[in-house]
C-alpha cells in the first residue's frame, strides 16, 4: 500500500510504500477495544472516597439496650443502618482499576488499528520538517497537504522533534507524537495521520514482525557476547603478564 509524501512547503513530491507488517495486518475490533479500555483504565483515578463506619466521627456505644425494647437490634450510631452513618459499600479513593496485557496483544492491536487507518486513506507521509518554530508555517503545510484544522490530527516523528513538537502544539487538534509512544488510542482518534518518512523505518523497527525483533536479538546477544569474550581474553592476558612479571621478581638474587 503506497502514501502520498509531501514537503514541509505542503507540496506533493512523490509516494512511499508503506510497512506490510505495520500497515497489512488483519483487523481485529475486540482487540483494538481491549486495548482501548486498557488505556483508559490505567489513566483512571479514583476520586469519590465514602467513609465507612469505622471513619465516620462518633460514639462507639449502643443507642438503648439489646433487649426488652421491643424494637430491633441496633448498635452505635456509625452503623451503616441509621442516617449519618457510615456507608457499607461505597466508593473508595484507594481502589484499583489498572489492567495489564500482553506485549504481544498490544502490538497487535496497535498494528490492527494502523491498518484500519490505512485502509481508510488517512494516513499521508511528509519528507522532512525544519527545526524552525513558526506555527503559521506549519498550519499552512497542513492546510496545503489537504488536512482539516480543528479535527484530530495526529504526526508521527522518529524522534524528538523541536520544530514540530513547538510548531504544532497550538493548533486545536493537532498532536505529535514520536514513533515509540505510539498507541492503539491516539491512532484510532485520530482523522489523519501525518508520517514522516524516517518515522514509518523507526515504527516498523519498533513494532515489527516477531521474524525482525528475532534477528535484532540474536545479532545483539552475539555482539554481546563477543564483547565478554574479548574482555575476558584481555583479563586472562593481563593475569599472565603479572605472574609472570612476581615469578621472575622472586627468582631474581637479592
Amino acid at each position: 500500500m503506497k502514501i502520498d509524501v509531501y514537503t514541509a512547503t505542503g507540496t506533493k513530491k512523490g509516494s512511499v510504500e508503506l510497512p506490510e507488517a505495520l500497515f497489512g495486518a488483519t483487523i481485529n475490533a475486540s482487540l483494538m477495544h481491549q486495548a482501548v479500555v486498557l488505556q483508559r483504565s490505567n489513566r483512571r483515578r479514583s476520586i469519590a472516597h465514602a467513609k465507612n463506619r469505622s471513619e465516620v466521627v462518633g460514639s462507639t456505644k449502643k443507642l438503648f439496650q439489646q433487649k426488652h425494647t421491643g424494637r430491633a437490634r441496633r448498635g452505635p450510631g456509625r452503623s451503616p443502618l441509621l442516617r449519618g452513618g457510615g456507608k457499607a459499600f461505597g466508593p473508595r479513593s484507594e481502589r484499583n482499576f489498572r489492567k495489564d496485557m500482553p506485549k504481544n496483544m498490544m502490538r497487535g492491536a496497535l498494528c490492527s488499528a494502523l491498518s484500519a487507518q490505512a485502509k481508510a486513506g488517512a494516513i499521508v507521509g511528509l519528507e522532512s520538517y525544519p527545526d524552525a518554530v513558526k506555527t503559521k508555517d506549519a498550519a499552512v503545510c497542513l492546510e496545503k497537504m489537504s488536512l482539516v484544522l480543528g479535527k484530530s490530527i495526529l504526526i508521527v516523528t522518529s524522534g524528538r522533534h523541536r520544530g514540530i513538537a513547538l510548531s504544532t502544539r497550538n493548533i486545536p487538534g493537532v498532536r505529535a507524537v514520536s514513533a515509540a509512544y505510539l498507541n492503539t488510542e491516539d491512532v484510532l482518534l485520530a482523522r489523519n495521520i501525518v508520517f514522516l518518512v524516517d518515522a514509518l523505518a523507526e515504527a516498523e523497527k519498533l513494532f515489527g514482525g516477531k521474524k525482525d525483533r528475532t534477528e535484532r536479538a540474536v545479532k545483539e546477544t552475539s555482539v554481546v557476547a563477543s564483547e565478554k569474550i574479548i574482555q575476558k581474553t584481555e583479563k586472562t592476558k593481563r593475569t599472565k603478564k603479572t605472574k609472570a612479571s612476581e615469578n621472575s621478581s622472586a627468582s631474581t638474587p637479592s
